[in-house]
């Protein structure tokens, strides 16, 4: 056997049995996944959504979605991408409602950057507002790129996109990131 499955790479045969147990309703078996998972959906959430408070409660949001959908789950081997559709599904969704209610996305968590740094906290705000600027499509494909470290082949099957496209968005991204970077340093 050559370690794939349908010319998919294979999941460990213990997370396998985990993912199993869980679609069955075992809620320790999804303790588990939450365990093995939680910072990866945390850090792919606040990517997206740049506020900690927001990508945590995404993030809750997530996992119990997960556990009640878990069950419609087909394909075990895509359970990563499949948790990651339904963060990436709340995230446009949370996006949507602050653009309708005009409320600002991107708060700068001072207890993380220190006092004394004013330029660091500047260049973070700097690119957390471009990010903000960006369509929640072209950040979702910049966040996968960028923070997250995906192939465009990976984020072309994550996102159910063609290839050409994930191309053009996280290169129109990079386009936009650029020139509101200049922007706003300019100023």
């Amino acid at each position: 056997m050559d370690g794939t499955a349908g010319g998919r790479a294979c999941v460990d045969q213990e997370l396998y049995d985990v993912i199993t147990k869980a679609k069955s309703g075992d809620k320790e078996a999804f303790a588990i996944l939450v365990k093995r998972y939680k910072d990866i959906v945390f850090r792919y959430s606040y990517g997206m959504l740049a506020d900690r408070m927001e990508a945590e409660d995404v993030s809750q949001e997530a996992f119990v979605k997960a556990f009640y959908s878990l069950s419609k789950l087909d394909n075990i081997y895509a359970f990563v991408s499949w948790l990651k559709r339904i963060v990436s599904n709340l995230c446009f969704d949370r996006i949507q409602k602050q653009k309708k209610t005009n409320s600002v996305s991107g708060e700068l968590i001072e207890t993380q950057i220190s006092n004394n740094d004013m330029e660091r906290r500047d260049l973070r705000m700097t690119i957390e507002e471009a990010m903000g600027n960006l369509s929640p499509e072209h950040r979702e494909a910049i966040v996968l790129r960028e923070i997250e470290g995906y192939s465009y082949d990976e984020i072309s099957g994550m996102l159910n996109i063609p290839l050409g496209t994930v191309k053009s968005r996280i290169s129109a991204a990079r386009l936009l990131l650029r020139k509101e970077m200049i922007r706003e340093l300019e100023d």
